[in-house]
C-alpha cells in the first residue's frame, strides 16, 4: 500500500496554521460523548491525557507504574529546546527546524519538524504557567544553555532534573482532570493488545499487574505514548520497566513500524563496570557545555592509569588529546551525540580507553572551574590570583549548575568529579524509530495514534539533545488535541463502543493464550537469561557499528534465541497474582521479535546516517556516509514473522532545505 503522510499543501511556514483553520471540530457538548484511551503517562501521554480531558473528552489513561509521575520521562536531565531567542544569538523557528533536520542527518519529515519548531515557544509558556521551576538569570529572565549540534543557546532547563519538573507539571494537569472525573486513571495496568473493529482501533486489552486480571477497554480512538525500545539491548539508560510491548502489539495489528535501526547511542554515560549490571546511568549532555573530553596522548600514560599508578590530574595539558576539539573545531565538545559517540569508540578501539576495561574517556571540568572561579572572584572584587579561592568559587558555580548530576556520579563511581575528571562511555539511549504516523500523528490503522518517542516522525537518524522533551510536550499539548478532533468529528453519533464483540473476544484469547503458555512452560532458564543474550547479540552486531555479515548473523541468532525462549523459559508463580516475572516475560517476547526486525532494517539500509553506522559506508575520515537513494522512511508491515515483514518506503522530499554535507567541523 502507498504511504500517505497527509502533509498539507502550501508554504512550509503556513501549513500548520492553514491546517488548523480548515479541520473539522467537535463541539463541547459532543466531546462529552466521545471516549479516548491514552496508554502511557510520560510527557507525551500525560500532556495528551490532560489536554484531551480539559477539552471535554472522556479519557482513560493507563500506566504500568504505580503513579504517572514515575514515567521514564522523569529521568531526562539536560533541558528542553525552544526557539525563543532569549539570548539574542540569532535563533529562530527556522534555525531550530534546520538544526533538527540536519541533526537527524536529513532523514526527518520536513513538515513535522517545522511544526515542532513552530510550537516549541508555546511549550515554555505553558510550563512556566504550570509552575515548572526553570533556571533563571540574575535579572529573573529564563536562562538558556547550549546543547550538542547547534551554535545557539536555546535549551531551557531546571538544574539537571528538567524531565522530572516537566513531568510534575503534566501530572498536576492530569490530577486536576482526574479530580473532575474526566480522566479515569488505571495505574499498574499494562496494555497487551490493540482491538481493531471494522478497520478502526476501538480499544485495548490490558492486564491488571496487581491481580493478574485481564480487562477489556473500549474507546473511539486509542493513543499510544509509551516511549522507546532501547531495552532491546538489555543494557541501556532506560528504566528497567521501559518496553516496546504496546507499540509492538499495534504493529502486529497492522501498524507499520518505521526505522527500527535508528537507535541513539548517548556519549556521556557512566561506563559498564561488569556483568552484574541491569541498566546504565546517563550523565546529562548539558555537562558537555563545561566539560572537556579527552584521553591521554601517550600509551604509557594510558597503561599507568589502568594499573592505578597515575592519576588523570597528573597528566600535563600537552600530553592530553582533546579529540573532539581537535577533529571538530567549530563545535568542539558540542558535536551531536552520534558524532561524539563514534569518536569516543574510535579512541577506545585504538587503545586509549582510561578504565580497566579500556572503554572510557575523560570528561574534565578543571578548565570550567578555573574560568568560573576567576569570573566570580572578579565580580566580587576578590583576588583572582588566589588559586584556592578561585577553585572554591568555581566549584560553587559548577555545583549550582550541575550539582545533582555530580552527586549522582560520586555515589555510583565513588570518585569526586570536582577533583577528578568523570569517566564516560557511550550507551544506548533514545530510539528515533517507532510506529509510522502521518502528519496527524495517526498510524496507518485508523483511530490509532502514536505520540512522543513511540513514533518515528521528528528526529530522523539521530536526535539532537533536548528535543525529546520538546517533541513529547508538543505532541501532547499542541498537536494531537487538534488532529484527533478532526478524526473524532465523524464519531459524534457512534455511541459507546461495546466490548462483547468477536474482535474483543479474539484479542483477549490471544493474550490469555500467551500468558498461559509462559506460566505452564516450566523451562530451565529465567527471563533475564534470554534478555541478556539478546542484548549481547544486539550490542555486538547491531550496536555502535554494524556490517552486513554481523547483521545477517544477528537475524539468524535472534530467530533461534526466540524459539529457545518459548521452549525453555521458566516463569515462576501464577497468572492471577502480582507476577513481575510474567510481565517481564511478555515484554522480552516482544523484544525478541523486534530485535530481528531491527537487524533486518539495518541490513537493508546500505548507508550510514546518524545512529545507524554501517562500517562499509564511511568516509576516509571515518564519518557517516549518507547515500541519496536511502533518503526515505523504511516502514515495515507485519506478516506473521519478522523475517517476512514487507518494506514500504516514504520518500523524503526537502523543498525548504538544501541537503548537503553534514559537517560539524
Amino acid at each position: 500500500m502507498a504511504l500517505d503522510s497527509k502533509i498539507p499543501e502550501g508554504p512550509l511556514a503556513d501549513k500548520w496554521t492553514n491546517y488548523k483553520n480548515n479541520i473539522d471540530l467537535v463541539n463541547p457538548a459532543n466531546k462529552r460523548n466521545i471516549d479516548v484511551i491514552v496508554v502511557g503517562t510520560g510527557l507525551a501521554g500525560g500532556s495528551a491525557a490532560a489536554t484531551l480531558a480539559e477539552l471535554g473528552y472522556n479519557v482513560k489513561a493507563f500506566c504500568f507504574q504505580d503513579s504517572p509521575r514515575r514515567a521514564h520521562s522523569i529521568a531526562a536531565q539536560g533541558g528542553i529546546n525552544a526557539a525563543k531567542n532569549y539570548q539574542g544569538d540569532g535563533d529562530s523557528t527556522y534555525r531550530l527546524f534546520y538544526d533538527t533536520v540536519k541533526g537527524g542527518d536529513y532523514r526527518s519529515r520536513e513538515a513535522n519538524v517545522y511544526r515542532l519548531a513552530e510550537v516549541s515557544a508555546n511549550i515554555i509558556d505553558q510550563c512556566v504557567a504550570q509552575g515548572v521551576p526553570f533556571a533563571r538569570e540574575y535579572g529573573g529572565y529564563l536562562d538558556n544553555r547550549s546543547f550538542g549540534g547547534v551554535l545557539v543557546s536555546r535549551t531551557f532547563y531546571a538544574a539537571g532534573q528538567t524531565g522530572q519538573q516537566l513531568l510534575l507539571g503534566a501530572y498536576s494537569a492530569m490530577n486536576r482532570q482526574i479530580g473532575r472525573g474526566k480522566i479515569q486513571m488505571y495505574n499498574r495496568h499494562e496494555m497487551l493488545d490493540v482491538v481493531v473493529v471494522g478497520g478502526k482501533a476501538r480499544g485495548i486489552i490490558a492486564r491488571n499487574l496487581i491481580t493478574g486480571e485481564i480487562e477489556r477497554h473500549s474507546a473511539h480512538a486509542v493513543v499510544l505514548g509509551t516511549g522507546g525500545y532501547g531495552n532491546v539491548f538489555f543494557l541501556s539508560t532506560n528504566a528497567m520497566g521501559s518496553n516496546v510491548t504496546a507499540a509492538w502489539k499495534a504493529h502486529k495489528r497492522g501498524a507499520f513500524f518505521a526505522n527500527p535501526c535508528y537507535t541513539q547511542i548517548h556519549p556521556t554515560c557512566i561506563p559498564v563496570s561488569g556483568d552484574h549490571q541491569s541498566k546504565l546511568t546517563l550523565m546529562s549532555e548539558s555537562l558537555r557545555n563545561d566539560g572537556r573530553i579527552w584521553v591521554p596522548k601517550n600509551m604509557d600514560d594510558v597503561l599507568a592509569i589502568r594499573e592505578g599508578k597515575l592519576k588523570a590530574t597528573a597528566i600535563p595539558e600537552e600530553n592530553r588529546d582533546y579529540y573532539l576539539e581537535r577533529r571538530y573545531p567549530a563545535f568542539g565538545n558540542l558535536v551531536p551525540r552520534d558524532v561524539a559517540s563514534r569518536a569516543a569508540k574510535e579512541r577506545c578501539d585504538a587503545g586509549y580507553g582510561v578504565n580497566k576495561t579500556g572503554e572510557a574517556v575523560y570528561l574534565d571540568f578543571a578548565s570550567a572551574i578555573q574560568r568560573y572561579g576567576k569570573e566570580r572572584a572578579h565580580v566580587r572584587g576578590l583576588n583572582e590570583d588566589d588559586a584556592v579561592l578561585v577553585k572554591r568559587l568555581g566549584q560553587e558555580v559548577i555545583r549550582e549548575k550541575y550539582g545533582n548530576l555530580f552527586q549522582m556520579y560520586e555515589k555510583i563511581v565513588d570518585q569526586n568529579p570536582y577533583e577528578m575528571p568523570m569517566m564516560i562511555y557511550p550507551a544506548v539511549h533514545y530510539t528515533m524509530g517507532g510506529l509510522w504516523v502521518d502528519y496527524n500523528l495517526m498510524t496507518n490503522v485508523p483511530g490509532l495514534y502514536c505520540i512522543g518517542e513511540a513514533n518515528f516522525s521528528d528526529h530522523g537518524a539521530n536526535r539532537l539533545g533536548a528535543s525529546a522533551l520538546m517533541q513529547g510536550l508538543a505532541d501532547g499539548y499542541f498537536v494531537l488535541p487538534y488532529t484527533i478532533g478532526d478524526y473524532l468529528s465523524k464519531d459524534i453519533r457512534t455511541g459507546k463502543i461495546p466490548t462483547n464483540s468477536p474482535e474483543f473476544d479474539q484479542a483477549e484469547k490471544n493474550v490469555t493464550d500467551s500468558l498461559d503458555h509462559l506460566i505452564n512452560n516450566k523451562g530451565t532458564h529465567s527471563v533475564d537469561h534470554f534478555h541478556k543474550r539478546l542484548g549481547k547479540i544486539m550490542w555486538d552486531k547491531c550496536g555502535m557499528a554494524r556490517n552486513a555479515q554481523g547483521l545477517q548473523e544477528a537475524i539468524v541468532e535472534i530467530a533461534e534465541l526466540r524459539k529457545e525462549f518459548w521452549k525453555d523459559v521458566r516463569v515462576p508463580g501464577t497468572q492471577n497474582e502480582f507476577n513481575e516475572e510474567l510481565a517481564k516475560a511478555m515484554r522480552v517476547a516482544d523484544y525478541l521479535e523486534l530485535g530481528e526486525l531491527f537487524a533486518k532494517d539495518a541490513l537493508q539500509r546500505e548507508e550510514s546516517a546518524g545512529g545507524h553506522f554501517r562500517e562499509e559506508y564511511q568516509t576516509e575520515e571515518g564519518e557517516a556516509l549518507r547515500r541519496p537513494e536511502f533518503q526515505y522512511v523504511a516502514a515495515w508491515e507485519f506478516q506473521g514473522e519478522p523475517k517476512d515483514a514487507i518494506l514500504h518506503k516514504e520518500e523524503l522530499e526537502y523543498e525548504n532545505i538544501e541537503v548537503k554535507e553534514r559537517s560539524y567541523k
